[in-house]
């Protein structure tokens, strides 16, 4: 990490007055990365997007193992990843005493990494691929358009997928096609992963074949061209090797070691059934292995899980509290599970395929077991997945019903969906993601405390990451925090409930710019 010069104030002499000044600047702004990732085990330059005051900056990355450096040249970055250094998301701030940037998305990869190659716009000229690869690229100028070529055998299929809105945040919705060399179009995709496309594509014949990347607007504005602008950065896998769509079943039981199907494409046997052993930590699992393009997931449950095929006609039994993946395999299909309740018993349901980026847009139906409905829910918003909570009136026999809204079915029509007890809980909201502590007065940082489920035990508040020089005053509504004369601190903290039953939650805040929400928040304390 990169160190600057202290900062200086400036003396400015003018006819007839003196005056000496401190100057004021803004922190860091950062727009972009270029390139957005790296394949691990490489050192990559990147070129940081925005408007810096002062240069040199100081950097921060979350995570471990990877080594950054500001360059001498303004908005140049320098980055060396391990080899060991595990595929997927660390978020990169730049930060000065005035204060910090916004945290923007670094991926590293596991794939060879190249920059796209201007021009590349005319079909008759594109940029060749000669192995599996990510493709670094920008549509910096409106109708920019990026083609590349390679070639393919009979049967073979080639895995497009586009990077750049759902992570990155780049302004661009991005569309994908695949043509022939002479420029006809076989397969288009516009959204797969929301804004982001993505295209399996298996040859009829060998030759060579064109990957073609354009864009419109995220937000769509009064132009009727293709967009593009500096800050349209993309990443696209182009591949040929195995490339998994998800780990089916969806979660995996905390208690032992599993093997999860692998779907997708180009997986050969040996690669099918994998091997997933339990860890400690978050209840998301990232997976990866270096044959495998792509990362995928898993997520650990504290209870039974399981995934078998239930339909109407057969209900499967289940025992609650339990996690179930399942899949609407074709038009018109519904799952149907069934389990038993006593009077009284509180259920909680709570079902995820929208939310993990699937098109599944699931309804779910309770009734009894005559078929009697009690209770319907579908999703109360765009993109969000419903909810059921249900109190038994009697002891016996219910079932539960998913289908999708519109009767659509498929590969990808896939979901992960819990029965059990609703469970006391509790969450801590802050708002904001960074923070500012000034000489003149001390620092409060309002925490909203939400109990879920009737949640009892009593929770105490402290911050990780806070040096001695900093002290923190805790109330159950407020975390004021005071420092001593000429403290200088810039750094990520955390803000921790912890109950006496040993629950324990971090405090998060939505970033509504990057559409993430995050449990790290940035304190600045300069004292110029």
């Amino acid at each position: 990490m990169y160190f600057p010069n202290s900062y200086r104030s400036m003396l400015v002499l003018v006819p007839f007055f003196v005056s000496a000044t401190t100057a004021h600047t803004a922190p860091p702004k950062l727009d972009y990365l270029f390139p957005a990732g790296g394949q691990r085990g490489t050192s990559v330059e990147i070129t940081a997007g925005g408007a810096f005051e002062r240069w040199p900056v100081k950097a921060h990355i979350e995570g471990n193992g990877i080594d950054i450096k500001p360059a001498k040249t303004s908005g140049k970055l320098s980055l060396t990843i391990p080899t060991d250094a595990e595929p997927g998301v660390y978020w990169l701030r730049l930060y000065d005493e005035d204060g910090p940037s916004i945290a923007r998305p670094f991926i590293v990869g596991v794939l060879p990494e190249i920059l796209e190659q201007e021009p590349n716009d005319d079909p008759k000229k594109p940029q060749l691929i000669t192995k599996s690869s990510i493709l670094n690229g920008r549509l910096d100028k409106p109708g920019d358009v990026d083609t590349f070529a390679c070639k393919l055998t009979k049967g073979q299929t080639l895995v497009a997928s586009l990077e750049a809105h759902k992570t990155l945040r780049s302004p661009m919705d991005g569309v994908l096609q695949i043509l022939t060399s002479d420029g006809f179009v076989l397969e288009q995709n516009d959204d797969y992963h929301g804004f982001d496309p993505q295209i399996a594509f298996t040859a009829s014949k060998d030759g060579t074949y064109l990957v073609r990347v354009f864009a419109f607007p995220a937000v769509p504005d009064s132009t009727i061209r293709f967009a593009g602008k500096e800050n349209f950065v993309y990443r696209l896998t182009i591949t040929t090797e195995p490339f998994v769509e998800y780990a089916y079943p969806l979660a995996m039981a905390r208690s032992a070691p599993s093997t999860v199907e692998l779907v997708g494409w180009n997986i050969p046997d040996d690669l099918r059934k994998f091997p997933v052993t339990p860890r400690e930590g978050p209840n998301l699992l990232k997976l990866f292995d270096p044959r495998i393009a792509n990362v995928f997931h898993v997520r650990q449950e504290p209870n039974p899980v399981l995934a078998a095929p239930s339909k109407r006609e057969n209900p499967l039994m289940v025992t609650p509290p339990i996690t179930i993946t399942g899949r609407i395999d074709k038009r018109g299909d519904i799952d149907v599970y069934q389990f038993d309740a006593r009077k009284g018993d509180k259920l909680a349901i709570r079902i995820e395929a929208r939310t993990l980026g699937f098109p599944l847009d699931p309804i779910l139906r309770l009734t009894n077991n005559v078929g009697t409905m009690l209770a319907q829910s579908k999703a109360a918003a765009i993109g969000s997945d419903p909810l059921l909570d249900f109190t038994a009136v009697q002891d016996g026999s219910y079932r539960l019903e998913v289908r999708d809204l519109h009767g659509d079915g498929g590969m990808r029509h896939v979901y992960r969906i819990r029965i059990g007890a609703i469970t006391p809980d509790f969450e801590l909201k802050v708002v904001g993601d960074t923070f500012t502590l000034s000489p003149s007065k001390p620092l409060e940082i309002p925490i909203t405390l939400t109990r879920l489920g009737g949640f009892k035990p009593e929770i105490v508040l402290s911050v990780e990451g806070l040096p001695k020089e900093i002290a923190a005053t805790i109330t159950a509504k407020t975390i004021t925090l005071r420092a001593t004369d000429k403290t200088t601190f810039a750094g990520p903290i955390r803000i921790v409930g912890s109950a006496t039953d040993g629950t324990k939650r971090y405090a998060r805040t939505p970033v509504v710019e990057l559409a993430r929400a995050t449990e790290t928040f940035w304190l600045t304390a300069a004292w110029k």
